[in-house]
């Protein structure tokens, strides 16, 4: 039996899928399948095998080092794998052993800008079967399993900025090489500042297009192709989706945008504030709402006049705004991402609601007889995991639901409004992220602990360097 069939590790929908690809791989041209996981930043990774070791593999797994979840966003290796435990004291960890990548089927496409290649997203398993805890995507699907419990389905749909740059040189000799490397030399496509004109969006029609086309094939439910505010900025937006289709559509977004760009001769970067003259903060909105499986209907939309939001909903809202503090390192998990948070901007700066308003964290849309109801969170950056940043939403929201929390006030003047101040930095958000019991509890205290360890290296290391600002404040005057 193989590694799947021991584990029980598909359901009836997976088996399914998976005996449909194999007859499709049979007469399709694909000759290599790239096995990849979200590792805990939301980047993937994994091997690439040709198509009669990938037929074998879907189902016996794919090794892979344990050292992957030891990496910062650098790549450097934070933990110490080869003292006992691995660093992270336990067994399956010892000495960079490996793990098995376990192909989810319901996930396989062919990869339209690399010719012959399918993908296939997994889940990350130890030789015993058992999930590794520090696998995001386990974590997401235990929460969604939570809320199934619950008798409700996650609905979420993107709101999704990045830029693309041309690149003028790519900083590929030797001397640039490093952990991490040089950042190529680019120029900006638009001068900016002309949000959601016809001429800003045709001058950039031919990047936007050649995404377009690569990403055609993919199945993610793109809605809109949008120019941003800022200079070289887009956004696109994606169409609601239950469940786990949100996280895993944007982690595959994410790296067929930056894999075509790459391919053609830009760079994209989903970098919240790009240290480039002129250029402008990118946030990721998400949009969400709870369906009842009972009834198949929304169950944010109220049932009489006047709230915006049943009784669910405000409860629900409530726990966003109570865990927001906490939340916050899995919305925005880089210290580039709190540069963003500005008063009198597009962006909270606190944890507050609004009914339609730009300037709160959670503006609410919709209202009586409106299916559309929902909530969209603005406080996260574009670099998040999904896995984390969506999970975060359910579990916070849940706990508000159980605890039947009450809704304080609209904050109609948002930036005025007396509401609890997001944490100004990732060192702040790291601290109210430890000690919070219900995201401990919903994502696990040895998670909670390994990735509040990940995100102190990472600022550690950036304490440790001479920056810019400082080089300017100080060189001169003393």
């Amino acid at each position: 039996m193989s590694f799947v069939e021991i584990h029980g590790l598909w359901n009836a929908e997976q088996h399914a899928a998976h005996a449909a690809h194999l007859e499709r791989l049979k007469g399709s041209g694909v000759q290599l399948v790239r096995f990849s996981f979200p590792d805990q930043h939301g980047l993937l990774r994994g091997k690439t095998l040709v198509l009669d070791e990938a037929i074998k593999a879907f189902k016996s797994g794919v090794t892979c080092t344990t050292t992957l979840f030891a990496k910062d966003t650098s790549h450097r290796t934070v933990f110490p794998v080869f003292s006992h435990g691995g660093g992270f004291d336990m067994p399956e960890m010892q000495g960079a052993c490996d793990t098995l990548l376990v192909a989810d089927p319901l996930t396989f496409r062919v990869l339209p800008w690399a010719p012959h290649t399918g993908w296939v997203l997994c889940d990350v398993y130890f030789a015993n079967g058992k999930p590794v805890p520090f696998a995001t995507r386990h974590l997401y699907g235990r929460a969604l399993a939570e809320l199934d419990q619950r008798g409700y389905e996650f609905i979420s749909g993107l709101e999704v900025e990045f830029h693309v740059f041309k690149v003028n040189d790519a900083r590929m000799k030797p001397e640039h090489a490093g952990q991490p490397g040089e950042p190529p030399d680019v120029d900006v496509l638009t001068h900016g500042y002309q949000y959601l004109t016809e001429l800003r969006y045709d001058a950039v029609d031919s990047v936007i297009e050649m995404i377009r086309r690569g990403i055609d094939g993919l199945e993610l439910p793109v809605r809109t192709l949008e120019v941003e505010y800022g200079p070289s900025q887009l956004e696109f937006t994606f169409a609601p989706s239950g469940g786990i289709r949100s996280a895993d559509d944007m982690v595959l977004f994410r790296s067929a945008v930056k894999q075509i760009c790459q391919r053609n001769g830009y760079h994209a970067t989903f970098m919240c504030r790009p240290r480039i003259p002129n250029v402008v903060s990118s946030g990721w909105h998400l949009h969400q709402s709870l369906v009842r499986k009972s009834d198949g209907k929304n169950a944010f939309m109220p049932s009489a006049e006047g709230p915006m939001l049943s009784e669910v909903g405000q409860h629900y809202l409530a726990g966003l705004l109570a865990h927001a503090q906490a939340a916050t390192a899995l919305s925005t998990p880089t210290i580039n991402g709190y540069k963003r948070y500005r008063p009198y901007s597009n962006a909270p700066d606190r944890a507050s609601w609004g009914r339609d308003n730009r300037g709160v964290m959670a503006r609410v849309l919709g209202g009586r007889n409106d299916p559309a109801t929902r909530i969209e969170n603005r406080v996260g950056e574009p670099a998040a995991n999904p896995y984390l940043y969506l999970g975060s939403q359910i579990l916070s929201g849940m706990d508000g639901m159980d605890r039947k929390l009450a809704l304080g006030p609209s904050a109609d003047v948002p930036y005025e409004a007396e509401a609890p101040a997001l944490p100004h930095t990732l060192a702040d958000a790291i601290e109210a992220l430890r000690g919070d019991a219900c995201l401990r509890r919903g994502l696990g205290s040895q998670f909670i602990d390994y990735f509040c360890k990940l995100k102190e290296a990472e600022i550690q290391r950036f304490n440790l360097e001479v920056t810019e600002w400082e080089h300017r404040e100080y060189f001169g005057t003393f």
